[in-house]
């Protein structure tokens, strides 16, 4: 549930968008971060693999997992994970556990953003998002991948899948944020209030609670997930540019296969809207998952990933 909660900090500060490049504001902040996000990786496998990989626009920090299975097909194609805003790799626990049982498994921090990614030239475009995730996976020698995205991590798949397709073997979206339409407008209004500077904590847990559907408990609930994300909210100062809906033209243009989950309740991706969106892409799946907010990947369990596992059988790959 940190997930969605934090989110509604970083979710404000995506309204600001700017040309310049992502930095912490200052040494002390990022080395609280830094101690936060080694406590939240604790909670993944052990990388078999790790890498910081050149981009034109800066270094993306790539975490690798083999398989643990290998009595399936000889060479299943990979999955690539992509993260929601300020929670880098360290959100995809859950996932890395289940999914590499049959299939390498990497994730990318993104660049432009809180994590082990450095950003060198300014991302002022979806078009220079893409171009990163392309370099990134061309530099790591992977031809094909299955990509999955998570909130504004979805955006960044999207944006890369409609520029990029040869590489994409198939596209998950989870609750995608400004992918397939915009939140409902009351989103905008809790998303100002918890981002504003000095603002009092009751005010924050209030709009937070509203965000993320859940009583202002929740919103007190301390994690290692948690403390890492509001350490980078804080913390970390960035220029990513904030993504518009797809046209109809480019959800036509997504032709490889789709799969879009969308939460029950106080979804961030668009609710009906999005879902309705999302059936007219060429071969895309669209499924609401029960008693589910934004946070769906952590409120799924091994139920989202065996479904995961089930689709790319049925594709073959």
């Amino acid at each position: 549930m940190a997930l969605a909660l934090a989110l509604g900090v970083a979710l404000g500060g995506a309204f600001r968008g700017g040309d310049g490049v992502g930095s912490w504001r200052s040494v002390e902040g990022r080395a609280a971060y830094l101690v936060a996000y080694e406590e939240a990786m604790r909670s993944l496998p052990r990388p078999d693999t790790v890498e910081d990989v050149a981009t034109s626009y800066g270094t993306a920090r790539l975490y690798g997992w083999r398989r643990t299975d290998r009595s399936g097909p000889t060479d299943p194609i990979p999955v690539v994970l992509l993260p929601g805003m300020r929670s880098g790799t360290p959100m995809w626990a859950d996932q890395v556990r289940e999914l590499r049982r049959h299939r390498d498994v990497y994730a990318l921090d993104a660049v432009g953003d809180a994590g082990l990614s450095t950003q060198s030239v300014p991302l002022r475009e979806q078009v220079e998002q893409a171009a990163w995730i392309e370099d990134a996976l061309a530099g790591a020698s992977l031809p094909r991948v299955h990509v999955v995205g998570h909130s504004f991590g979805g955006a960044l798949a999207a944006a890369h899948a409609s520029r990029h397709p040869e590489r994409v073997a198939s596209l998950t979206l989870l609750e995608p944020a400004f992918t397939l339409a915009y939140p409902a407008p009351a989103t905008f209004v809790w998303a100002t209030v918890a981002s504003l500077p000095g603002v009092p904590a009751t005010w924050r847990e209030h709009a937070l609670a509203q965000i993320g559907g859940v009583d202002v408990a929740e919103v007190r609930t301390d994690d290692p997930l948690g403390r890492m994300i509001a350490l980078a909210t804080e913390h970390y100062d960035g220029h990513a540019p904030t993504p518009t809906p797809l046209s109809e033209k480019a959800i036509r243009g997504l032709t490889m296969p789709v799969y879009v989950a969308l939460a029950e309740r106080d979804s961030l991706a668009g609710g009906t809207r999005a879902a309705d969106r999302a059936r007219t892409l060429p071969h895309g799946l669209v499924e609401t998952w029960a008693h589910t907010t934004h946070s769906l990947p952590m409120q799924t369990g091994p139920a989202l990933t065996d479904r995961l596992d089930a689709w790319w059988r049925t594709l073959g790959s």
